[in-house]
């Protein structure tokens, strides 16, 4: 069986390295809030471009954190409107709702999968204070345009980089875009942890005080609470595995674009739709999505064929209990994409040779 993923395979080329950190914390007797978080967040933030970065539990943490300071701060006020994409994956709307914001769904481009400019233009009200960008897949949205829609209309641009680390256009890279960007570890992301873990990165240095805070159960300075906040911090020993594999994430991603690039050049299937990248920067390939009408046959198929395949995502997020108060909404760019799409193997632990067998497999399928 072809993986679709071994993070035993990802992370055994740097397991000596991997378990040095983790001696290397345990030995110094400090494991929160230390040099090893401190040294990851200045290396973070200066690989992405920008002044700040603050280390937190998690990527859905780092969305709903950055809201909420820029409520705390009077940026963001309760019920304001957030413009998001209607096919990203839960997390991102579960950071505007967790803030009682609100948010308007809007449909992606069908073939980056990304926000539209345009329907982002129809989509601002009077109501509307903030665009949340995702970069899905690991292709940056276009945000130049959406900076320029933002600067015209006063709007803040939160970028949700949790699929994105490393891709840029023309230098800049995810996390330097908008005012602000949320980052997951997850381990099975392009820069994974061994366990849970995210960031924000950002150039406002108010803004990275008051996330820092919010994120220390509300405090500047230990037992005094400005904020009602809550326990959200990246640890020591994951902070110390982040800065190993940090080293390493610009290979990855060139390993990552050149199988990319051999799904492109070798799958001649006309029923499949294979994925685009604007510009070749652009995209770091954290998934590789095709799309097809007949996408449960074509998934049975690889199966049969000893490849394991996933779906990214299944149902979309105003078809999901939680969001039944959405459920009224008409979407049909969205719900065909989640219809159709399919994750094909693709890591730094897939071998050309496997990939050339899934090629093989997608071109039999009719």
């Amino acid at each position: 069986m072809i993986d679709f993923l071994s993070l035993k395979k990802i992370n055994d080329v740097y397991s000596e390295e991997l378990k040095a950190a983790c001696s290397r914390v345990i030995d110094s007797g400090w494991y929160i809030g230390g040099n090893e978080l401190s040294s990851f967040e200045q290396e973070f933030a200066d690989y992405c471009g920008a002044k700040y970065c603050v280390g937190v539990a998690n990527g859905l943490d780092a969305l709903v954190l950055t809201l909420r300071a820029w409520k705390e701060m009077g940026k963001l006020s309760e019920g304001d409107e957030v413009i998001v994409p209607a096919n990203t994956y839960i997390a991102s709307i579960l950071a505007i709702t967790e803030n009682r914001l609100t948010p308007i769904l809007v449909e992606p481009d069908e073939v980056s999968f990304n926000l539209p400019p345009e329907g982002v233009k129809r989509a601002i009200t009077p109501r509307t204070k903030a665009i949340l960008a995702v970069h899905l897949y690991g292709q940056l949205a276009e945000m130049p345009k959406l900076c320029a829609i933002a600067q015209q209309h006063g709007l803040l641009v939160l970028e949700d980089s949790a699929q994105s680390h490393g891709a840029s256009i023309d230098g800049r890279r995810a996390g330097n875009w908008g005012d602000a960007s949320g980052f997951s570890f997850y381990p099975g992301k392009n820069l994974g942890a061994l366990g849970d873990g995210g960031a924000m990165t950002t150039n406002d240095g108010e803004l990275a005080s008051v996330v820092r805070a919010l994120g220390n159960y509300g405090s500047y300075k230990k037992y005094e609470n400005q904020y009602k906040g809550m326990n959200s911090r990246l640890d020591e020993i994951q902070a110390a595995m982040l800065r190993t594999k940090l080293r390493y994430l610009d290979h990855e991603v060139s390993v990552r674009r050149e199988l990319a690039n051999r799904y492109i050049q070798g799958v001649t299937n006309s029923e499949l739709q294979i994925p685009v990248a604007a510009r070749y920067e652009q995209h770091v390939w954290h998934l590789f999505v095709v799309k097809s009408p007949k996408r449960d046959a074509l998934k049975a198929h690889l199966y049969k064929n000893g490849i394991h395949t996933l779906i990214h995502y299944p149902i979309p997020a105003h078809r999901q209990q939680a969001y039944r108060e959405l459920s009224n909404c008409q979407l049909p760019i969205t719900e065909a994409i989640h219809q159709q799409v399919l994750s094909l193997p693709l890591s730094t632990a897939t071998s050309p040779e496997e990939v050339d067998r899934v090629i093989e497999s997608l071109n039999q399928f009719s």
